[in-house]
């Protein structure tokens, strides 16, 4: 079978691994898997996997990564995730409103 089924395991490649680590880790409050090769840390997200990694190749030293992509992450509790992210440093970019898969919100990690 040649059809993709879907995401399987999603790496995002960051200027500075170990900020964004403690971003996803202070903020988020992920968990680190025990299987992380050198230069990436996998957290044991459900269902798919996700992983910061250093870059296979140069990126841009400013700006934002990743422009276009967004990464939707699922909580139970979206007003209390961003009372968090608040109370924690974070960067507020799009306020708390109701959308068709509930209420959400858009913060942006230490690369944009």
């Amino acid at each position: 079978m040649t059809t993709p089924l879907g995401p399987d395991f999603i790496a995002l490649q960051v200027r500075n691994l170990a900020a964004s680590r403690k971003f996803y880790l202070e903020v988020f409050g992920f968990e680190v898997s025990a299987h992380c090769p050198p230069g990436a840390t996998i957290f044991k997200t459900k269902p798919t996997p996700l992983a910061l990694r250093e870059p296979l190749h140069a990126l841009p030293e400013e700006g934002p990564l990743g422009v276009g992509m967004v990464l939707w992450v699922a909580c139970p509790d979206a007003d209390a995730l961003h009372t968090l992210i608040i109370a924690k440093g974070g960067v507020i970019v799009s306020p708390l409103a109701d959308g068709p898969f509930g209420r959400f919100f858009v913060t942006s990690d230490p690369d944009g």
